[in-house]
């Protein structure tokens, strides 16, 4: 739609609201109206850059929470740095897959709206969808996860429309199909990592 931005990057509310120094992303199809948005949020503290992959930029900052659960799973388990980066790497490799299937840049991926948002949502505290991954780490359901929660937990319910999505369209994912089957098939989380670690060998 003429004129609409959609704003993304990693952008955690508290370290915002405390102008320790953060980056972002403004998207639009219209370069005059994310020019003009640009002018008016960025500041000393806050470094705001343009991009008119809007498509890429919702994605990656809707896609990025299912990784951020396996993140949390991966912490909450004490795998260690080695499997949290691998994890992190083919999640950024699947949510790229879906993005561009559905019409979106590649290279939106590796900038602040995904590899930036996705750093920051897989490492912080501060992280929401991490603090889920580690309950469930640690044999919580996600009922009584949630039940515990005052807050929305993106990652969920972006699970479920991210697997239909990559059904409809034919996108290999992985990574978000497990996150799918622990959340909502009762799959433990040992299982899953198991099925990941199983699968036959393959090209990056």
């Amino acid at each position: 739609t003429h004129g609409v931005c959609a704003l993304s990057g990693p952008n955690l509310a508290r370290e915002i609201v405390a102008e320790m120094p953060s980056s972002t992303v403004i998207a639009s199809s219209d370069t005059e109206a994310a020019t003009k948005a640009q002018a008016i949020i960025n500041s000393a503290v806050f470094r705001v850059y343009t991009n008119e992959d809007i498509v890429g930029v919702e994605f990656c900052g809707a896609l990025k929470n299912i990784i951020a659960l396996g993140a949390g799973i991966v912490d909450g388990l004490g795998l260690g740095d080695n499997s949290k980066a691998a994890f992190m790497t083919r999640g950024l490799a699947e949510i790229t897959r879906l993005g561009v299937a559905a019409g979106a840049s590649p290279t939106t991926f590796a900038g602040l709206a995904g590899m930036g948002d996705l750093i920051a949502t897989c490492s912080s505290a501060l992280s929401r969808n991490h603090f889920v991954g580690e309950q469930l780490a640690k044999g919580r359901n996600l009922t009584e996860i949630r039940a515990a929660m005052q807050n929305v937990v993106e990652g969920v319910d972006t699970t479920l429309a991210a697997v239909e999505l990559a059904d409809r369209l034919g996108v290999e994912m992985p990574i978000a199909r497990m996150t799918h089957k622990i959340l909502f098939d009762g799959l433990s989380v040992r299982d899953a990592i198991a099925e990941l670690m199983g699968r036959d060998p393959t090209s990056e």
